[in-house]
């Protein structure tokens, strides 16, 4: 479940001016912890209204993807930014609506795990510190490919970003055929 948050983290990396390893740990914990956090959720609800959230958790997931890719392959396109220009850091909701559209999937698993037999607690906190390592070390991976791609890291952490989303839909729509 952390791969998508993994690809995310590349592209937020690429697009920062040299992260820092701490700046890397606060990504990483932010995205730990709302990936911790949507499996209890979605456990809660899978224990009261499970079809709803079914219904709908693909398409969430696919427009929140599909407009940050957008953002990020807009932000690639624009004038070329010197490397001073590049921010330091990303605000902490930029990283919060990435992570929340990144983890959409661990909360459709929490409501799967509603109806089995597991300690929900034990699953969700693996599932965030699985998410804060890919994350924290997605996002020192984008620092390299920014130094050597440049703007086209977040162009390809766009494209990645897009293509995740799409890609949640077709499994979804792929399902129901």
């Amino acid at each position: 479940m952390s791969t998508d948050a993994f690809a995310a983290a590349i592209g937020k990396g690429a697009a920062l001016k040299r992260p820092k390893l701490s700046e890397a740990l606060r990504t990483g914990l932010i995205f730990g912890v709302i990936e911790t956090i949507t499996p209890l959720i979605g456990w809660l609800i899978g224990k009261g209204a499970s079809t709803y959230v079914v219904a709908w958790d693909h398409w969430i997931a696919f427009t929140l993807l599909v407009i940050l890719g957008i953002h990020m392959i807009y932000a690639g396109f624009k004038e070329s930014e010197s490397a001073e220009e590049k921010p330091n850091h990303h605000t902490f909701i930029v990283l919060a609506i990435t992570a929340f559209a990144t983890s959409i999937d661990a909360m459709a698993v929490g409501v799967g795990l509603a109806f089995i037999d597991v300690n929900i607690f034990v699953t969700a906190a693996a599932i965030g510190f699985a998410t804060f390592t890919m994350v924290t070390l997605g996002v020192m991976l984008g620092r390299v490919m920014g130094m050597v791609v440049g703007k086209r890291a977040e162009i390809l952490g766009g494209i990645i970003l897009v293509g995740i989303g799409c890609y949640i839909l077709y499994e979804h729509l792929n399902g129901l055929a």
